[in-house]
């Protein structure tokens, strides 16, 4: 199986000077839909950068160039990830599928500071999620009155990384069927995601950073071990779209 994790396009609070003004659950900018349609195209049409190896790791010669050949489209609940996924459903003819359990760390919150201190919020609910993705699909665990509740608060990094190696054990029954799966996720997530893939202990002495949009690939063998194709791929994106 293949696996690959996609961070998603730039958000309003990806480019905010000051984090103090950030919003719970951030809409794209202009330049973050640009970036979605982009590499929705890559995954379409463009060829996976990874050539076909040889009978080995050390037979290096290239045997051909393939394209992405994605199964099956998962994307967090969040809105910048929902509107990251849809161009990609459309250039790949996927139904994207909603996996609560890649959202980013800490949920939906704010941190108001002074007495009201953090606010966790409940993120879209069933009814706004139809409304504005009606093709997507959604657990039933979403409801009328959103995914987060508000009384789980902000989730913090342990908790995190606990629902990382949650998704990487479902993962790894899924590759038995020999499926390639794609992710659209958020940058602290896939740091804890690719650390639980490789068995690394969680902590915040190494992160593996992600732009918006970049691509990474890892593969499960069928023995149960993975290889790092690559990380943090963003050469489908110019220049000036880099974020």
């Amino acid at each position: 199986m293949r696996l690959y994790i996609i961070r998603h396009a730039q958000s309003v609070n990806n480019m905010l000077a000051n984090q103090a003004d950030r919003v719970a659950d951030p809409y794209l900018t202009d330049l973050g839909f640009r970036q979605a349609e982009i590499v929705a195209r890559h995954l379409a049409r463009g060829i996976d950068p990874e050539y076909i190896i040889g009978v080995s790791e050390e037979d290096t010669a290239a045997d051909s160039r393939q394209r992405y050949k994605i199964d099956h489209l998962y994307c967090s609940a969040m809105h910048r990830a929902l509107l990251t996924a849809r161009p990609i459903g459309h250039a790949l003819g996927l139904t994207p599928r909603i996996w609560l359990d890649i959202h980013e760390h800490g949920g939906i919150y704010l941190d108001h500071g002074g007495d009201r201190g953090v606010v966790a919020y409940p993120g879209l609910d069933r009814a706004a999620i139809l409304r504005d993705f009606p093709d997507y699909h959604l657990p039933s665990t979403i409801t009328d009155e959103g995914w987060w509740k508000p009384e789980w608060g902000r989730e913090d990094w342990p908790g995190c990384q606990g629902r990382a190696i949650r998704v990487v054990r479902e993962l790894r029954e899924r590759a038995a069927l020999r499926e390639n799966i794609a992710l659209v996720t958020h940058g602290g997530f896939i740091d804890a995601l690719i650390k639980a893939l490789t068995s690394q202990l969680p902590g915040i002495h190494l992160f593996y950073h992600h732009y918006n949009t970049a691509i990474t690939r890892i593969d499960f063998r069928p023995g149960g071990e993975v290889d790092i194709r690559y990380l943090n791929r963003f050469d489908h994106l110019p220049p000036e779209l880099i974020s």
